[in-house]
């Protein structure tokens, strides 16, 4: 959902005094939202890996190849952005006021988006520069608060996409950069001496996992019906009770 996970990852430490549980046990949840991801959109996720691999052979694309470019190429500034800034997001950027702030921000964002956004586009009309320009929006989602697909759909719909045009290639456009957060988080835990509690990990991405797959089916029949304003005003009051508490 477009609320930022991450965030709500973060608050029952800062809010109730709970230890931190770190990134590595988020990008454990996440990789459970990214197996519910894959098994929801696996029709897709097969075409469009079969359109790229003949891409490749022919160099002819069609329009499931042509997306699955544009995915692999707009991961690339989330990538980097994630590679050189993880520490700094990791040291000066988990606090209950930047949350707040970038809750309610990027929240009137995406509501000023919802309402002057042409909503006509669908995905065979992206181009390379828009994908990369939702990308760019994706690198972003670092400030805890902001929203990974809450900020992808942003850009998508100011570029004139229709809403579940936008939801659904934010939710494809998460499978690569979940998959090199695991992986890097992964590659972390099995390199460090520290004791890892799998168990727990387990359980979050069991969780994870079984929610999410149902919340991607919700949410995609309700971007047909009601839009993004519930989730606005979700943005709204979380982040003005959040002010409330901290100040």
């Amino acid at each position: 959902l477009p609320v930022s996970s991450s965030a709500h990852l973060i608050l029952p430490s800062q809010l109730l005094g709970w230890p931190d549980q770190g990134i590595a046990f988020d990008v454990a949840v996440h990789f459970g939202t990214l197996l519910a991801v894959v098994l929801y959109f696996r029709q897709d996720l097969l075409a469009m890996t079969q359109a790229w691999g003949r891409s490749v052979v022919t160099r002819q694309c069609d329009d499931q190849g042509r997306t699955a470019w544009f995915i692999l190429l707009a991961t690339i500034p989330g990538g980097l952005a994630g590679l050189l800034l993880n520490d700094l997001v990791s040291t000066y950027l988990r606090a209950s006021v930047v949350i707040a702030l970038s809750t309610i921000c990027f929240g009137l964002l995406m509501l000023l988006a919802d309402r002057v956004g042409s909503k006509r586009r669908v995905l065979a009309d992206m181009t390379l520069k828009q994908a990369l320009l939702i990308g760019c929006a994706q690198a972003v989602a670092l400030i805890p608060g902001t929203s990974r697909s809450g900020i992808t759909m942003t850009m998508a719909l100011f570029l004139g996409y229709k809403p579940q045009a936008a939801a659904r290639f934010s939710f494809l456009l998460s499978v690569p950069m979940i998959l090199m957060a695991a992986g890097y988080e992964g590659l972390a835990l099995f390199a460090g001496s520290e004791p890892v509690a799998w168990r727990a990990m387990l359980i979050g991405i069991s969780v994870s996992f079984v929610s999410a797959l149902l919340v991607i089916h919700l949410f995609l029949k309700m971007l047909a019906h009601i839009g993004l304003w519930p989730f606005v005003l979700y943005r709204l009051l979380l982040g003005a009770g959040l002010l409330l508490f901290v100040v």
